[in-house]
């Protein structure tokens, strides 16, 4: 058997597929993004089966580029986005509908009501989390209302449902194995994170069969071994986390109160809490940071819906970049006497606002706003969301000493965010030698239950350094810039 791991990075626009040694060095890696679907405002939508594909060429590419064959891997380790909600036939394999993804708001109206019928503290109470349509439940409520396949599987017993990673370990085992972990279970809100089960109460309350959903696994675990004829060998699934609980672990944040922020198409920050569930009182989630040999850790999160998705909105949306490097040198060639303050609010506000209805605007603009300065600003509004968090976190854990912020995720590289990052809140950000710390994440967990990587404690010890950015700017000029933010945050809440 070789030692090299795979790591299958199932993203909200992109797949990536990644060959690791046992040493958790990047061989070969391949990427490939598939369509997105906005049938109506707020509405968005995978195609299950372009994200399969997606997967299927990713996983050949980075083979070759590994120049390994489907023998050579040692386990695989698959991470994924999270509250995406996959229905399909468990006879056929096929998706019963298109997939809805996590910044999908269609669900708002019926969580509002839900809240407005007493029934968000119980939720939160036993989930960890707010009554969002952010969340899978509310998604699978509306397929079982609104999809007449769907409902017609569920009455025949042969409706199954999941997070993507289960769409995927069903795929790869050739339809043999329908499993979750804890991680990807903890973010459809029918899942008792205290009790580690599925809750009856929740599936009730939105109309989900429970024969549908998966069993919950730990991270580290037997998922089932891939189908030959779909992958080319018998290679063990060994690890399975959502994407942020990964990037947590590839960033060896093992310990209580160390925090990682990654920067993808959303910005998610996560604090590790260890074996306390901290009951949040600033509209943070109180969510699973892993499940290893039984034991589960906590963590707080906060959930950015917006992130990188700015950028790609300034080159897709508005057509003044061609490329996503492009932002940070038009950033830094801003005009430093204009103000301009993007709020991203393009599918509502996440944490801590929470505010679904809300909508993206800008404020401060001129005659002289051009491109530079929409370039700073949707680059400073991940920076300021940032801050919103690292508040809030150190409300609900206070620390005694600042933290540092380990930092990933595409954005990441931009040296300029990253300094802007470090200023607006005036604490260290370190930036780590493998960006790749979601993927890495996934292969560790595989290495881990095979044997070929080490405990978490010695893990952490390889972690490696590439930059760390210092606040250069002066408390006052934070407090300013964020003041202004503040008060645009304002002028766009519904509520």
């Amino acid at each position: 058997m070789s030692g090299y791991l795979l790591a299958i990075d199932q993203g909200t626009t992109s797949t990536r597929a990644i060959v690791f040694s046992p040493e958790l060095k990047p061989l070969g890696t391949a990427q490939a993004e598939f369509p997105q679907h906005f049938p109506h405002s707020g509405w968005v939508e995978h195609d299950a089966e372009d994200i399969w594909q997606s997967v299927v060429t990713t996983i050949a590419e980075a083979l070759r580029n590994a120049d390994a064959a489907p023998a050579d891997i040692a386990a695989i380790g698959i991470t994924n986005q999270r509250e995406t909600v996959v229905v399909w036939d468990r006879i056929s394999g096929k998706p019963a509908h298109r997939a809805i993804v996590w910044q999908d708001r269609r669900t708002a109206a019926r969580c509002r009501e839900l809240a407005d019928g007493g029934e968000e503290e119980a939720i939160t109470q036993k989930t960890g989390l707010l009554l969002d349509p952010y969340f899978s439940a509310s998604k699978l409520g509306w397929l079982m209302e609104n999809s007449e396949p769907v409902r017609a599987l569920a009455a025949a017993g042969n409706l199954m449902a999941g997070t993507v990673d289960s769409w995927l370990i069903w795929r790869l085992t050739g339809g043999t194995r329908h499993l979750t972990d804890a991680t990807n279970a903890a973010r459809t809100m029918l899942y008792d994170i205290h009790e580690g089960r599925w809750d009856a109460a929740l599936m009730d309350l939105f109309s989900v069969p429970a024969g549908a959903l998966p069993e919950v696994c730990d991270c580290a675990a037997d998922f089932g071994t891939t189908d030959p004829d779909v992958f080319g060998a018998a290679v063990p699934i060994a690890g399975v986390a959502g994407d942020q609980q990964a990037a947590t672990i590839g960033q060896a944040c093992f310990e209580p109160g160390m925090l990682k922020s990654t920067y993808g198409t959303g910005c998610f920050a996560v604090l590790n809490t260890g074996e306390q569930a901290i009951a949040s009182n600033s509209r943070l989630l109180t969510t699973i940071c892993y499940r290893l040999g039984g034991v589960t850790t906590y963590a707080l999160e906060g959930s950015i819906f917006v992130a990188g998705a700015t950028v790609q909105w300034l080159r897709d949306g508005l057509g003044i970049i061609y490329a996503a490097e492009e932002v940070g040198e038009m950033a830094s060639k801003a005009d430093a006497g204009q103000q301009v303050y993007l709020v991203p609010a393009f599918v509502g506000l996440g944490a801590p606002y929470w505010d679904a209805e809300a909508r993206g605007a800008l404020f401060g603009l001129t005659r002289a706003t051009g491109p530079n300065e929409l370039a700073k600003a949707a680059l400073e509004s991940v920076g300021y969301q940032t801050r919103d968090l690292m508040h809030a976190m150190q409300a609900d854990f206070p620390a005694d000493e600042a933290t540092v912020l380990r930092v990933d995720g595409g954005m990441s590289v931009s040296d300029w965010a990253m300094q802007f990052l470090a200023d607006i809140l005036q604490a260290p950000v370190d930036r780590p030698t493998v960006a790749e710390t979601t993927a890495m994440g996934a292969a560790y967990l595989a290495g881990l239950q095979v044997g070929l990587c080490p405990g978490p404690a010695e893990m952490a010890e390889t972690w490696s350094l590439d930059r760390r950015f210092e606040p250069m700017k002066s408390p006052q000029w934070a407090r300013d810039k964020y003041a202004g933010w503040q008060d645009a945050v304002r002028r766009t809440l519904t509520r």
